[in-house]
């Protein structure tokens, strides 16, 4: 049998996608649902000073209008690291703090029933002081009465004289702009009452839906058990999706108070309201070298927009700090992070979270580095690279890198890229004096994967057809977990892949699990369903020596999926047998892995620049990006062109703005600008392997690599293109109004 791991397999999820077939959260229709909407807050910070909801209960069709005292529900945490004065109340009580926060909901026949009666609840707010900035925030009075100050974390660690010794320093500040996840699907919730069990079920568009579910059995006092949570196909998450919502529990317990169905369907310019949002940190940057490019040191310090409720995104510094130092050599780091409370939504996850930070700013300072020791980008970090031969390495930072092999990376991309060539058209359109001028950028990355919940639940079943059942605590939305998990377990148990169907992520039907995020879905949960796979084997071994009348130990899998009796030629059995014995074959298994680990690459993006209107055209992108063994290239391929298309997008495009009274301004597409696939490059992935040693597939992350390794080539490409205009940084994204303006600047130098 030829092994289908490292087959480009197509994802078997695609018919049933592309066809309309799809079974999302909003396509759940429940006898007698009602449809729920929510009143937002107008103003960025207020005073509540009272709300009127007579005139909206009163309305056709209405079953309810609640605020904070009507449902009584808990402050939410959205983690444990922060102060109970933090916490996120679910509606807003004495005041909002920030602009579309949830103050009232609204429960209705129809959806056009809650709309109108939520435009006529009135609010009464005493506007306050909007702070925006988290410079002047973490100066500034407290957001929050108990608690003393608005920078909620902060941590320094490393060498205070990290720079000495240098011969060449370089200075930055780099602004990695807040930026809205935009989804797909918005996040969409369907609760219903549990009428056997005194429980509840719902169908949520999440990445963790046991998440979910425990947080809604804690709020209503339920155990775990009385509640299910189902997220069978979810239009994207972008790690958006990776937290429980204020919205989701108030569903679920106006579903177990009214005792009939609700559902939310967020609009989109409620999602750029109320969907957490990602980056918007500020680095703070100086690098220091030898004259020769060797790097001596680098002093960072870090200033994260936490938002007016801190969830994960205000922990995100600390994976910023871990991966400073990127794949280069740096003996001497020091490092210095806060996040800071504004009037802005929660900052959460979004794809790379706090990595794609670390190597854009990594990044940016090499080219700096570069650009004043008069060296070619490429070549200062082939000189200061990682040896093949250092691995495992510590970095000064407290990482320890499992496996790479970072030259051969580089050389791959320069070489796909044609990068002398490039150089050499780039110096004949200076020399002519072109409009349309060549950039070209470089990125090297190594990146942290599946570094927060190292464990993680799979398991296997043999059904009374023969076929098998898998399944994983990991949620799939978008990653094609049921055509990857479905090769590792018909690779491991000797059969074909049609033979073997995977749960779409339900907790009825698996027990635990921690979701998906931080790229950590084929290593633990890929390895759990192998492990589960090895331990059905052994129990399936010892099944057929019933059926072969012999001791277990004299049994042995005499090829895939077959067994049969020790150094005997006679009878086998196979699962078909075994199917047909009625032999109750089930196991599962909680795989751990002990350390995380390090995926890398290197991307070079190429960019014409116009420069009488500072019009960017991202060309081409090269991508080599090493995710260790890879299960089936052509899903890894897939992750790879969806990273680059929002890695590049906030290069070039996106970004999340405001008023100076915190007004948003990007609440609808259009106003916040994304690219089509019209603006989007040639993309050209090149395979690399370097497997790592810290679970038995092999297998590193590949989610959040594309967007890692692209973000900071892409803008090194227009910068460079730019360059010879003494143009040394310009903060993201690179518009053409701002590469414009600096085109301008440096004219009239």
């Amino acid at each position: 049998m030829t092994s289908i791991l490292g087959a480009a397999i197509k994802r078997r999820e695609d018919p049933r996608l592309v066809t309309g077939k799809g079974e999302y959260a909003d396509d759940v229709r429940l006898d007698g649902g009602l449809h729920v909407a929510f009143v937002r807050s107008p103003l960025s910070h207020a005073a509540i000073k009272s709300i009127d909801t007579s005139a909206a209960a009163a309305m056709p069709g209405v079953a309810g209008v609640f605020v904070a005292s009507d449902l009584n529900l808990e402050p939410h945490f959205g983690l444990a690291l922060y102060p109970p004065d933090l916490a996120r109340p679910p509606l807003a009580v004495e005041k909002v703090r920030f602009a579309g926060e949830a103050m009232a909901v609204v429960v209705a026949e129809t959806a056009a029933q809650a709309a109108d009666a939520a435009g006529a609840v009135f609010v009464d707010l005493e506007p306050l002081p909007a702070l925006l900035d988290p410079f002047e925030a973490a100066d500034a009075d407290p957001l929050f009465e108990g608690f003393p100050m608005n920078v909620v974390m902060q941590s320094e660690f490393g060498d205070d004289d990290a720079l000495d010794g240098a011969e060449v320093k370089v200075t930055g500040r780099f602004v990695n702009q807040r930026v809205a996840p935009v989804p797909m699907e918005p996040n969409i919730f369907v609760a219903a009452p549990d009428l056997e069990n005194g429980g509840l079920n719902a169908w949520a568009s999440t990445q963790i839906p046991h998440r979910v579910r425990d947080d809604i059995a804690q709020w209503l006092g339920l155990d775990e058990k009385q509640v299910r949570v189902r997220a069978r196909d979810v239009g994207g998450a972008f790690g958006a999706k990776l937290v429980p919502y204020p919205e989701q529990l108030i569903l679920a317990k106006l579903a177990f108070q009214l005792q009939r169905p609700v559902r939310w369907v967020e609009t989109r310019s409620e999602n750029f309201l109320a969907m957490t949002h990602g980056r918007a940190q500020t680095q703070e940057v100086q690098l220091g070298a030898k004259r020769d490019g060797t790097l001596v040191g680098l002093d960072v310090r870090v200033t994260q927009d936490a938002g007016a409720y801190p969830g994960n995104g205000g922990f995100l510094p600390h994976f910023t700090g871990m991966m400073l130092s990127g794949v280069y050599r740096i003996p001497k780091v020091h490092y210095s992070w806060r996040s800071v409370l504004t009037n802005t939504p929660a900052l959460g996850a979004y794809r790379g979270a706090g990595r794609p930070e670390a190597t854009a700013l990594i990044e940016r300072a090499m080219d700096l580095l570069a650009a004043e020791l008069h060296l070619d980008p490429a070549e200062l970090r082939r000189r200061n690279l990682i040896a093949k031969d250092a691995f495992p390495y510590s970095t000064a930072t407290g990482a320890t890198y499992d496996s790479g092999d970072y030259e051969a990376a580089l050389d791959k991309a320069l070489a796909a890229a044609g990068y002398d060539e490039l150089r050499a058209e780039q110096s004949r359109r200076r020399e002519s004096g072109e409009r349309l001028q060549l950039g070209i950028g470089v990125s090297t990355y190594v990146e942290i994967t599946a570094g927060v919940t190292p464990v993680e639940y799979g398991s296997v079943e043999l059904r009374p057809d023969a076929t098998f059942l898998v399944g994983a605590g990991t949620s799939n939305h978008g990653q094609g977990h049921e055509t990857s998990m479905a090769q590792i377990a018909a690779e491991s148990l000797g059969v074909d892949m049609d033979q073997v169907e995977v749960v779409r992520p339900d907790t009825g039907l698996v027990p635990r699990g921690d979701g998906t995020s931080g790229s950590r879905s084929m290593q633990l949960g890929g390895s759990a369903v192998l492990t589960a796979t090895r331990e059905l084997k052994e129990r399936a071994r010892e099944a057929a020596a019933n059926l072969l009348e012999a001791a277990a130990e004299d049994v042995e899998e005499v090829e895939p999926g077959r067994f049969g009796v020790r150094g005997s030629p006679g009878r086998t059995v196979g699962w078909a047998e075994l199917a047909t014995a009625g032999a109750e074959l089930r196991a599962h298994a909680d795989f751990q892995q002990s350390d995380p680990t390090f995926p890398f690459g290197t991307h070079v993006a190429v960019v014409e620049v116009d420069l009488e209107t500072g019009h960017v055209r991202h060309l081409k992108q090269v991508a080599v990006d090493d995710c260790g063994r890879v299960i089936n290239p052509m899903l890894a391929a897939g992750q790879v062109h969806g990273g680059v298309a929002q890695g590049a997008a906030q290069a070039l495009f996106e970004e999340v703005l405001y008023a100076s009274d915190g007004n948003p301004l990007t609440t609808s597409l259009l106003d916040y600008s994304m690219p089509t696939i019209a603006e989007m490059p040639e993309i050209v992935t090149i395979e690399s392997e370097t497997p790592t040693p810290n679970n038995p597939l092999g297998a590193k992350g590949i989610g959040e690599s594309g967007t890692i390794g692209s973000l900071p080539a892409v803008q090194s490409a227009v910068l460079d293109a730019l360059s010879h205009l003494g143009i040394r940084h310009l903060d993201m994204p690179l518009t053409p109004d701002r590469v414009w303006a600096a085109i301008q600047a440096s004219a009239g130098r």
